[in-house]
C-alpha cells in the first residue's frame, strides 16, 4: 500500500530534498509540494492525501491553525507538523490542534518516515503534554528501546552496546513489562507516545 503524502512548506528547496529522501523509502507517493498555503485546500481536494507533512511557520500562515482547519474538515487526513524548534509549547499546540506527530527539522528522514507510517495507521506520536508522568526506564533500557525503534535485532543490539544477548533479552523483557505492552512494536509506540524516544 502506497501512502499518499502532501508536503506543505514555503521553503521549496528544503521540501524538494525531503521529497527525494522519502521517495527513496519505497512505500510513499509524494503527491505534490504546496509552497503557497493559500492553495492548500484546493490541493487536498485534488490530490486526496493520506498524510500531510506541514511546516509550523510559513509566511502569513500558521501550521497549527491550518492543522485545526484541515482536521475539522478532513478528519481522516493525518497531519505531521515540522518545526525548526523543538519547544514544548509548540508540541502542546500541535497536539491540541489534532496533529499526529511533531518532528524537528533536525530529526533524521528515518524518523520522519516512521512518523508518516505510524500516523497513517492512526497512531499519534505526540505525547499528551497534560500527562507529565513517564514510565521510568534505566539509561541502558532507553538505549535498547531506541535501537529497537531502529529495527535492530537482539544480536545487533548486543554488539552495539557491547553486552551479552541474554542481557539484551532481559532488558527487552523489562521494557515491555514497565511500559505495560505485549510486544517490541508496542514498546516503541508507547515509548514515542510517552516522549521516551525523541522523534
Amino acid at each position: 500500500m502506497q501512502i499518499k503524502v502532501l508536503l506543505v512548506d514555503d521553503h521549496l528547496m528544503f521540501m524538494l530534498g525531503i521529497k527525494q529522501l522519502l521517495e527513496s523509502e519505497g512505500n510513499f507517493t509524494i503527491l505534490n509540494i504546496v509552497d503557497n498555503p493559500a492553495e492548500l485546500n484546493e490541493k487536498i481536494k485534488e490530490e486526496k492525501p493520506h498524510v500531510i507533512v506541514m511546516d509550523i511557520r510559513m509566511k502569513d500562515y500558521n501550521g497549527i491553525e491550518l492543522t485545526k482547519e484541515i482536521s475539522s474538515v478532513y478528519p481522516d487526513i493525518k497531519i505531521i507538523i515540522l518545526s525548526g524548534y523543538n519547544y514544548d509549547e509548540y508540541m502542546k499546540a500541535a497536539y491540541e490542534a489534532g496533529a499526529y506527530a511533531f518532528i524537528s527539522k533536525e530529526n533524521s528522514t528515518y524518523e520522519l518516515a516512521n512518523a508518516i507510517r505510524e500516523s497513517y495507521k492512526g497512531n499519534r506520536l505526540i505525547p499528551d503534554q497534560t500527562e507529565n508522568h513517564k514510565p521510568l526506564l534505566t539509561k541502558t533500557e532507553l538505549e535498547v528501546l531506541k535501537l529497537i525503534s531502529q529495527d535492530k535485532t537482539n544480536s545487533e543490539i548486543s554488539e552495539i552496546l557491547v553486552i551479552s544477548k541474554r542481557t539484551v533479552e532481559h532488558h527487552v523483557s523489562s521494557i515491555i513489562n514497565k511500559l505495560k505492552v505485549d510486544s517490541r512494536v508496542g514498546a516503541v509506540v508507547k515509548g514515542m507516545k510517552s516522549g521516551l524516544i525523541n522523534f
